[in-house]
């Protein structure tokens, strides 16, 4: 076992041996900065001046398969194979992009507003209001306790009005009476 690893190895050395010298000449023949940025001339391609062929082997070598140079079948058969392939064609394109669908133009009042039987009853007022000169009722004179930022309230009837009490010296708030 030991003889065969040692036969290998020495096989190994004299193939490395082989190259060394078969590509000598031709590391010598330029910089070893130049070497694996070019590569070897000559190895692959003894012509310098010959150019690269655009076709493959299996592209030069294939020939494509020719049919049996008569009819197969008869020409009333081909078409009416061709009307069938035809027909059936858009019989399947009509199932599966059916045309587009009649719109239905019905605004929001007419569908929503204009209901049948419906008759629209204005409700009586509980107590007179003057538009005039009522404070308005929105949600936040409603909760104006608990509006964030908001001044101390000193009427319940006009909850934001003009306050200053929060640039009023001190000496002059005490003084006057908190309502």
């Amino acid at each position: 076992m030991f003889s065969l690893a040692a036969k290998l190895g020495a096989q190994l050395e004299e193939d490395a041996s082989m190259l060394k010298r078969a590509t000598a000449l031709l590391d010598n023949s330029m910089p070893r900065t130049r070497i694996p940025k070019n590569g070897h001339r000559g190895i692959l391609a003894l012509d310098m001046t010959a150019k690269v062929q655009g076709i493959s082997t299996i592209q030069s070598s294939y020939t494509p398969p020719k049919g049996p140079g008569v009819r197969q079948k008869g020409l009333r058969g081909e078409l009416l194979e061709k009307h069938l392939y035809k027909k059936i064609s858009e019989e399947v394109q009509t199932e599966l992009n059916p045309g587009p669908l009649a719109t239905e133009f019905c605004s929001t009042t007419q569908a929503d507003f204009s209901v049948e039987g419906f008759r629209c009853v204005t409700p009586t007022p509980s107590q007179e209001y003057d538009y005039r000169t009522d404070q308005a009722i929105t949600f936040w004179s409603e909760n104006c306790h608990r509006a964030p930022g908001v001044t101390a309230v000193r009427n319940k009837d006009t909850p934001f009005r003009k306050n200053a009490s929060f640039s009023t010296p001190i000496s002059e708030q005490l003084d006057s009476p908190m309502l």
